[in-house]
């Protein structure tokens, strides 16, 4: 009997090593990288072989943007500006708590794998009914003490709390690729803001000149109307470019006091108490040779499709929760401890009580709710990975759109630069016929108009180059501050293939 008994407890516990070994799936495995060597389908100028051009700008293919992108503009007041959004913007702030509470969700979720150990003490008055008793003699009231320890362990043979502590830890990690992605958000912003207030100063610097220049044809005018050499029209004519042009003040004074705003707004103040420097786009370097890595690495370091991935991974989680929940949870349970009715004799050996218990619930008809919640995961983990996909498309196809910029970018500047040349010699020879009387006081005032519009053109091109750079490394996605999550266990953080 004795060694039947022996040879039960051997074969349950055989089954229990087994079952205990078949965490159900699926596993986890990170998407595989991109197959595309390149973004776009065509060679562009941005990535041909570097001339002699201190002005062209040239794609180095493979190399790794750091994290730090905004030291490229080689700009002190801006390297400070983003310093400071970095060190007050609420949005971080906000983000970085947000992590840390991931982080210790998935820590307390941890801590269910392990036995839950407890200590207890109770005391209390009991009484029996005699219909309870039955036709025992009935005890009189009494009064108890106990104290003890509890021991529960839950048997994760199905490795589905396993799954739930590997899903947290999903979370955790998509938590910290938010945080990148804000951290990334910050540092773009106040250089996207700093940039356009750079711009719009540029624009401003020029539109005053074209007015200076207005105001000097109109004297001319007058000067002219005065000798009797032009008539009355030619003054109105002087008047209304003048006018014509001074409406191209306010909507760049109205955008370069939004861009302070947002700018404020990212450094954590209130615009009112804003001290910001003067930001000049002659005291910025447009980066020449730009850091593109290849597109497989891309998919490694943009915070969008890394948050993406780790999407992915709790919704593959989730089925292997979902899968568990079909089978049977195994509970044991131990406790230890004393009782007795007088507290004086509660510690001797007598009062000495222990319980080993062990419990199992299996689901045998629920009105198909588990395998319907089975179904909706392996649903949800087909949607998260087609998301994951799709971000790594948008990804690729921002990339690609910021290079392309850049080379348009490149061949409208180098079109404003002639318009700008040639309107500048139409001036000269303009003025030179109108002294020699040659033509009237309208041709002058045209040939500056052309010249003023390419002027401004010519500003604007540039400070374009600026901003399409800034899209690119927003494109490339920066390295965040933060480092990988640490404490994972290898237990838990599933790397097998699907």
């Amino acid at each position: 009997m004795n060694r039947a008994k022996f040879a039960v407890q051997w074969s349950f516990a055989i089954i229990v090593a087994t079952l205990a070994g078949c965490a159900l799936g699926p596993d986890f495995r990170h998407p595989d990288s991109p197959s595309a060597e390149r973004y776009t389908s065509q060679l562009l100028q941005v990535e041909a072989t570097p001339t002699r051009d201190t002005s062209a700008q040239h794609v180095k293919l493979g190399a790794e943007l750091d994290h730090e992108w905004w030291h490229l503009f080689q700009s002190g007041a801006l390297d400070d500006v983003v310093r400071r959004a970095l060190a007050s913007n609420r949005t971080l702030v906000a983000a970085t708590s947000t992590l840390a509470q991931a982080r210790e969700l998935a820590a307390a979720q941890a801590g269910t794998l392990a036995p839950q150990v407890g200590l207890n003490g109770d005391v209390g008055r009991q009484k029996y009914g005699s219909e309870f008793l039955g036709p025992l003699t009935k005890p009189p009231p009494f009064t108890y003490f106990a104290v003890g320890a509890t021991v529960s362990y839950a048997l994760d043979y199905t490795g589905g709390i396993a799954r739930s502590v590997e899903q947290q830890y999903a979370f955790a990690e998509y938590q910290r690729q938010q945080l990148d992605a804000a951290y990334l958000a910050v540092s773009g912003n106040a250089v996207m803001q700093a940039l356009k207030i750079a711009s719009v100063r540029a624009q401003i610097a020029t539109v005053e000149a074209i007015l200076g220049q207005d105001r000097e044809n109109l004297r001319l005018v007058h000067e002219a109307f005065a000798a009797g050499s032009v008539s009355r029209l030619d003054i109105v004519t002087a008047e209304s470019q003048l006018a014509s042009d001074t409406t191209l003040l306010p909507p760049l004074r109205r955008e370069i006091s939004l861009a302070r705003d947002a700018l404020a707004v990212v450094l954590g103040q209130p615009p009112a108490s804003l001290s910001l420097p003067e930001f000049d786009l002659t005291q910025l370097t447009l980066p020449r040779d730009l850091p593109v890595s290849l597109p497989s690495e891309l998919a490694h370091r943009r915070p969008d499709i890394l948050a993406a991935e780790a999407q992915l991974h709790a919704a593959t989680s989730a089925v292997g929760i979902a899968n568990a929940n079909l089978y049977p949870h195994i509970m044991l349970s131990a406790s230890t401890g004393q009782q007795a009715a007088d507290l004086g004799h509660l510690f001797d050996r007598a009062s000495n009580v222990f319980s080993l218990a062990g419990a199992l619930v299996a689901p045998l008809f629920d009105g198909g709710t588990l395998r319907a919640e089975q179904r909706a995961a392996v649903d949800a983990m087909h949607a998260s990975a087609a998301n994951y996909e799709q971000t790594v498309l948008i990804a690729f196809g921002q990339v690609a759109d910021s290079l392309q910029a850049l080379d348009h970018d490149a061949e409208q500047l180098d079109a404003q630069a002639h318009a700008q040349d040639a309107a500048s010699d139409n001036v000269e020879l303009t003025r030179k016929s109108y002294t020699e009387g040659n033509v009237g006081v309208l041709q002058v005032l045209d040939a500056e108009r052309l010249y003023q519009q390419a002027r401004l053109g010519y500003v604007r091109a540039n400070a374009q180059r600026y901003m399409d750079t800034l899209q690119l490394f927003l494109a490339l996605g920066g390295s965040g501050p933060d480092a990988p999550i640490s404490g994972t266990n290898s237990g838990i953080q599933q790397s097998a293939a699907r």
